[in-house]
């Protein structure tokens, strides 16, 4: 496993794309929606891992509802995996929570699913795996 991404919910993406193009000097390599999730997604490439920026598409994103309740910031972190269904089974059978009962399409051509909070001290862990 390795962080794969840290994702950040912010109110004005194009506001967060310029902060972040200055504060990591390195320009946002892709932009995409996930109509899934009622997202737009900012990707920034720092070495091996990314920073995603979250901009809600509708109220009822778990975004705008994440920003209501709490504010910008850190969203969730993200962890690449080698084969995410044998993670779900492993987790699962250890007595995590996991939000998803199969792997969905996400942003960057990944698989997703995510950790429910309570199960990891507070954070939103998001496992992810590339679709080849």
């Amino acid at each position: 496993m390795k962080i794969e991404h840290i994702g950040i919910a912010v109110a004005d993406m194009e506001l967060a794309i310029k902060t972040y193009e200055q504060l990591l000097q390195t320009p946002c390599y892709k932009k995409e929606q996930v109509a899934s999730e009622g997202v737009e997604t900012a990707f920034f490439q720092l070495a091996d891992s990314k920073i995603e920026l979250l901009e809600a598409m509708h109220e009822e994103s778990p975004i705008a509802k994440f920003i209501l309740k709490k504010g910008e910031g850190i969203h969730h972190i993200a962890f690449e995996v080698e084969d995410i269904i044998a993670e779900m089974k492993r987790l699962s059978a250890l007595g995590y929570q996991i939000l998803n009962e199969v792997p969905k399409k996400g942003a960057d051509n990944k698989l997703v699913c995510f950790l429910h909070p309570k199960s990891a001290h507070g954070v939103l862990v998001e496992l992810c795996q590339e679709i080849k």
